[in-house]
């Protein structure tokens, strides 16, 4: 298949969201569709994980192997994730994400074709290469519909398809392998991927926000003359900011969190706390509902606070550290509470509390990147911060493994976790300041890349 570029001559009416508070059908449209994309996405993600236990007696492997097996699928992830994002600079996401969701599919085929350990690694390798540019080139797809000062609902929407497909997905995805064996949800996967990119290639298009806008005439609040919207920047000074930076450090967290979720969470309730595959299918959905409504409630409420003048940092950036923070003590403490009510509670804060930092990166970075570079910065944030996929499930494998207990190689992991954590929210709180740094960049206020 040929990839064409995006088409610039696309027409856009004057005001693209028409009457202030409104915004077009197709937009709405677009944006449903990429949450059904991340919805898919982490499916993809979460399969692995609940298919652990049968598939490790199945194949009698033990658990660094399976480590290995998780581990191999951020193997491509990030340098996949890096080399789109150049390339979306170039090439139309409707291509991008029609082409990513087809190889989702051909991604699952190893699997069904031959159950062993090479051709699992094969699967997962190629299914991370094809999931590393996803989060980053649908949330860019998604902000060329909406301007900056109205992209914390949006975004939510979008990683709230991430809660969702766990949500959905655990307990269609357990009865699969419960009724009909774990490859059943392989395949299934397979066809849903494809349909969806049909669906995707039929109606997705490129929204009016892309990466031209207005020379501003009004200088910014440092005294300097801003930039053209088209303008680029050097790389260096937009990577090098500490709101890019501390945007990488909440979202390192929040993707440290959730490898350890999606490749040892289900492994860890079925072994450790005696749930049967019901309930752990249950429990995951629970902590992906917390997910989900924190997403539809904090972002939202940010857009809010901007509209009624406070500052980037307060609206969307302190909430990213805080978020990562409260994870993180949570996952200090539930391995210590004991069985029961308080335990299950503070599971859920650990791996659910830390999602709302993920769309919230992806506004503060968007506020100090020309929109001509952000698909490109999308991409470079996006690799960075996915990092810990590559080595958090063979290390928690290995930490199991070594214990003197499987117990206590859990305790291990997530104390580790917490620490990552608890740095990383620290630094994020000190040093995200989308407003002084798009001053210092010369990025107009009303760009495409900053409200």
């Amino acid at each position: 298949m040929v990839i064409r570029p995006s088409e610039p001559s696309l027409a856009v009416p004057a005001d693209p969201l028409g009457p202030p508070g409104g915004t077009p059908r197709r937009a709405w449209l677009v944006t449903a569709l990429i949450v059904a994309f991340m919805v898919v996405n982490h499916a993809d993600k979460a399969v692995l994980g609940l298919a652990a236990v049968p598939l490790m007696d199945e194949l009698d492997i033990g658990r660094s192997t399976y480590g290995l097996i998780a581990g191999s699928f951020y193997l491509l992830f990030s340098v996949s994730g890096l080399a789109v994002g150049f390339l979306s600079a170039r090439v139309g996401t409707r291509g991008i994400l029609f082409t990513l969701t087809m190889l989702w599919a051909v991604a699952q085929l190893p699997a069904l074709i031959a159950a062993a350990v090479p051709a699992l690694i094969a699967g997962r390798v190629l299914l991370g290469a094809a999931e590393g540019p996803a989060a980053a080139m649908s949330m860019h797809a998604l902000y060329k519909w909406f301007p900056g000062d109205r992209r914390g609902l949006p975004s939510a929407l979008h990683i709230s398809g991430a809660a969702l497909g766990t949500l959905l997905a655990a307990p269609f995805l357990t009865w699969l392998i419960s009724d009909f064996g774990w490859r059943s949800a392989f395949a299934a996967l397979a066809v849903i991927s494809f349909a969806w990119g049909l669906v995707w290639l039929r109606t997705g298009r490129e929204g009016p926000f892309g990466d031209d806008g207005k020379r501003a005439a009004a200088k910014t609040a440092s005294g300097r003359t801003p930039r053209p919207d088209g303008a680029a920047l050097p790389y260096r000074k937009v990577l090098l900011n500490g709101t890019v930076l501390g945007g990488i450090c909440s979202a390192f967290a929040a993707q440290w969190a959730l490898a350890l979720a999606s490749a040892w969470l289900p492994a860890y309730l079925r072994t450790q706390t005696g749930m049967g595959a019901t309930q752990v299918g249950l429990m995951v959905s629970g902590v992906s509902a917390l997910s989900f409504v924190l997403l539809l409630t904090v972002s939202p409420f940010t857009d809010a606070l901007k509209t009624r003048g406070a500052s980037s940092r307060v609206a969307s950036g302190l909430p990213q550290g805080l978020a990562v923070l409260v994870s993180g003590g949570a996952m200090a403490a539930f391995p210590f509470a004991g069985p029961g009510l308080a335990q299950l509670l503070l599971l859920a804060l650990a791996f659910g509390c830390h999602a709302v930092a993920l769309p919230l990166h992806y506004v503060t970075t968007a506020e100090v990147v020309p929109a001509r570079q952000r698909g490109a910065v999308f991409g470079i944030v996006a690799a960075t911060g996915t990092l810990p996929g590559l080595f958090v499930p063979y290390l928690t494998g290995r930490l199991i493994d070594g214990a003197a207990s499987e117990a206590a190689g859990y305790t291990h992991a997530f104390l580790l976790t917490a620490a990552a954590m608890a740095v990383c929210g620290a630094l994020a709180l000190a040093v995200i300041r989308p407003d002084r740094d798009a001053a210092r960049l010369g990025i107009p206020a009303g760009s495409p890349g900053h409200p």
